[in-house]
């Protein structure tokens, strides 16, 4: 069982497991491979030259996988709460899964929320007509399972949907070790 399952491995999901997994936490991604990412090119993302979406998801995933997150190509179809005691995810290929806690980082998708029964509400951008509502630190209104990036509500720029869940780890993270966590490397 993984502490934590991340749904998506956009900029959003990546960026979450990377955080996760670099504080300890066991943190398996499971991924469509559908991310809107993979179409874009990026010339406005600070820190780095322009890139395309395919190589950026390719090095956040292997920034994560370094730290020691685990990535699995597969589809969500259930997550099942069991009752607030742990969370049961299910794929497309027949295979389940448990966590502690999920984060939802599934773009613009909000299909897999609407069946789980979270509370959503009206998107913002442009094209995005529905979001997941939650209490502006990811946290939805069902417990253990979060949310992130645009599926959350936030722009769907790539450095803002890293961002945001850098964010909703770090307070993941910080309700796990009961306690405010802080991730700052220094040079040496």
């Amino acid at each position: 069982m993984a502490e934590v399952i991340v749904i998506g491995a956009g900029p959003a999901g990546a960026s979450a497991a990377l955080f996760l997994a670099k504080a300890g936490k066991e943190t398996l991604v499971l991924d469509s491979n559908a991310s809107m990412t993979k179409r874009a090119w990026i010339r406005n993302h600070y820190g780095a030259k322009d890139v395309s979406g395919p190589d950026l998801l390719k090095t956040g995933r292997e920034q994560a996988e370094t730290l020691g997150a685990k990535f699995i190509e597969e589809k969500v179809t259930v997550v099942d709460t069991n009752g607030g005691k742990k969370v049961t995810v299910k794929t497309e290929s027949g295979r389940s899964y448990e966590a502690s806690h999920i984060i939802l980082a599934t773009g613009a998708i909000t299909e897999l929320a609407s069946a789980i029964g979270l509370e959503l509400r009206d998107g913002r951008e442009p094209r995005i007509k529905t979001v997941i509502a939650t209490d502006g630190n990811g946290r939805t209104s069902k417990p253990r399972i979060w949310a992130a990036g645009t599926v959350a509500g936030v722009s769907v720029h790539t450095i803002i949907t890293a961002g945001d869940g850098a964010k909703v780890a770090i307070e993941l993270i910080s309700e796990l070790n009961g306690e405010r966590y802080v991730d700052h490397d220094v040079l040496k």
